[in-house]
């Protein structure tokens, strides 16, 4: 794809679908960038030819991700969401029984998404359902 600066280092799949190894985090950094900057980095991303994406429920940026995509498929950067494999994570504190559908149906819904092709839970523990921030109390946050 003419454009595209990032080499293809692609792990393929029996499935036929490749994913490939080098993925753009979504993390914003610094903290309280505009989400004009946000989707601007992430369309930039997918300019330069990143197709892996890895967002988390945690970093909030799964919006700003979805601002990108669309564009980048009205610009014609992109043909489909097919060309992307898009990463997410289940935060702790949705790590229980009643919580991971409707977490997972909030990320879909905010990336405006059908499907995405990896979810994770975050940290392998589990808080108290609603904390959403780092750092917790260690005393009262853990399970």
């Amino acid at each position: 794809m003419a454009g595209r600066s990032i080499p293809d280092f692609l792990l393929d799949y029996s499935s036929g679908k490749s994913i490939s190894l080098l993925g753009f985090g979504t993390a914003e950094y610094p903290f309280g960038a505009s989400s004009e900057t946000m989707r601007e980095t992430f369309l930039h991303a997918i300019r330069l030819g990143y197709r892996h994406f890895d967002t988390a429920a945690l970093y909030q940026s799964e919006q700003y991700l979805r601002g990108a995509i669309d564009e980048a498929l009205r610009l014609g950067l992109i043909r489909g969401r097919d060309e992307l494999f898009i990463t997410s994570k289940l935060w702790c504190s949705d790590a229980h029984y009643d919580c991971v559908l409707p977490a997972l149906q909030k990320t879909l819904n905010n990336l405006n998404l059908e499907y995405i092709d990896l979810y994770l839970i975050h940290l392998p523990v589990s808080l108290k359902p609603g904390e959403k921030e780092l750092p917790v109390k260690k005393e009262t946050s853990f399970l």
